[in-house]
């Protein structure tokens, strides 16, 4: 797998455990604590909605879905 791949793939997982517990995070705070560009974190956030892993009840607010994950 490529470094980049690998590197954004921990960013998602990360953010994804991130908002997981914390409970509900804004965009902005994503931005502010991965250290990416707003357009980076909704390109991650895109992926994880995607894959039903979370949803936005408001705009720009995230939470986690009910979906069960198992995350190594």
């Amino acid at each position: 797998m490529k470094a980049s791949t690998d590197r954004m793939l921990t960013r998602i997982k990360s953010m994804y455990l991130y908002i997981k517990k914390r409970g509900n995070v804004t965009t902005l705070e994503l931005v502010e604590e991965f250290g990416a560009t707003q357009r980076t974190v909704q390109r991650d956030l895109n992926v994880l909605e995607y894959n039903n892993l979370v949803e936005s009840p408001s705009r720009g607010t995230w939470v986690v879905t009910e979906r069960k994950t198992k995350v190594s």
